[in-house]
């Protein structure tokens, strides 16, 4: 294993991502995200993604020139325009707009459209709870879950995100994707030649099965069954029913550097406690609910562990597998 700085990592995912065409800034952002969530503990969403994203903007999936804008715009709410470049630019703009709209309206929604894969969602929504405000995103993805009852893949895994602020204390932190679990850590397994747990996913004859790989050709299952899926319905509605972005089932796996340009959606909705009860009031049963957790030692906050890991990568860098210390270096190079 090798241990790398943030910074270096920053660093080599930048330039990997600007030799495969994308701009400064695109690059820049992308690989903050990435680079934050290996930091974080979800390599998933983290270095293991940066391949992924260079093939892409080599195969022109993705436009590495392009400039998110605001296209659609009433007070609470508006539509960012991706352009088909990576996802992090045009999210950063569209939760910005939505805490500008939730301060003067007390709340507001800003989607997202002609996107790309937005990584770890919660990560969007670290400006909102520094805003002292309530955060929640959504976003699509290529299709890998069934309808509840059906045999093909139509929804994606879906991942949805809601941080809420506290007094003097790190954020409320809940992400999750609507799968059993992320498809990333499939895609991890496989790279690393290691089985998967049963319930995870289903090869592509509907067989339930513990190989990686057969579980990417094939299905994901949904998280609480019936319910998942539905929680999954819901979130290709308000990410691509609102916003005219492409359902999971027109977007091309991420898996593969051929393919169409996703035009995947995601959403923000930011919430001003002092629109509504008032901030000392939402700080009051914030802090209410945590201790009464808390009575139990064996309660771990959500997004407790993420602060941990990050704070430690922080002052001790990240240790990365060989292989992909050595896969970044060369796409960097």
């Amino acid at each position: 294993m090798a241990r790398l700085s943030i910074a270096r990592l920053n660093e080599l995912a930048s330039a990997a991502l600007q030799r495969a065409g994308a701009a400064p800034e695109m690059a820049r952002m992308a690989a903050a995200a990435l680079v934050a969530a290996e930091a974080q503990g979800l390599g998933s969403h983290g270095l293991a993604r940066v391949a992924q994203y260079a093939g892409h903007l080599r195969s022109g999936r993705v436009d590495g020139s392009a400039q998110p804008t605001v296209v659609r715009s009433r007070a609470a709410a508006c539509l960012v325009d991706a352009g088909e470049g990576l996802a992090f630019g045009a999210c950063a703009l569209a939760v910005r707009e939505a805490i500008t709209r939730a301060r003067a309206g007390g709340a507001a929604f800003a989607g997202v459209t002609r996107s790309h894969h937005f990584g770890a969602a919660a990560w969007h929504l670290e400006p909102v709870a520094a805003a002292g405000m309530v955060g929640l995103a959504f976003g699509n993805s290529p299709a890998a879950m069934p309808a509840w009852g059906g045999r093909r893949a139509i929804f994606g895994t879906n991942p949805i995100a809601a941080v809420f602020p506290r007094r003097a204390a790190p954020p409320l932190v809940i992400d999750l994707s609507l799968s059993e679990v992320a498809r990333g850590k499939l895609m991890v397994a496989a790279r690393e030649g290691r089985p998967i747990p049963a319930g995870w996913a289903l090869d592509k004859e509907g067989r339930p099965t513990t190989d990686p790989k057969a579980g990417l050709e094939g299905l994901m299952l949904p998280a609480g069954g019936l319910k998942g899926a539905m929680l999954a319905l819901m979130v290709e509605l308000l990410c691509c029913a609102l916003t005219g972005a492409a359902f999971g089932f027109e977007a091309d796996s991420f898996f593969s550097e051929a393919g169409n340009r996703p035009h995947l959606g995601q959403a923000f909705v930011v919430i001003d406690p002092d629109a509504l009860a008032g901030s000392e009031v939402f700080h009051e049963r914030m802090e209410t609910l945590v201790a009464t957790m808390q009575l139990d030692p064996e309660v771990r906050l959500p997004g407790q562990r993420r602060v941990e890991l990050g704070q430690q990568a922080e002052a001790q860098g990240i240790e990365v597998p060989d292989a992909l210390a050595a896969q970044l270096e060369s796409l960097a190079a």
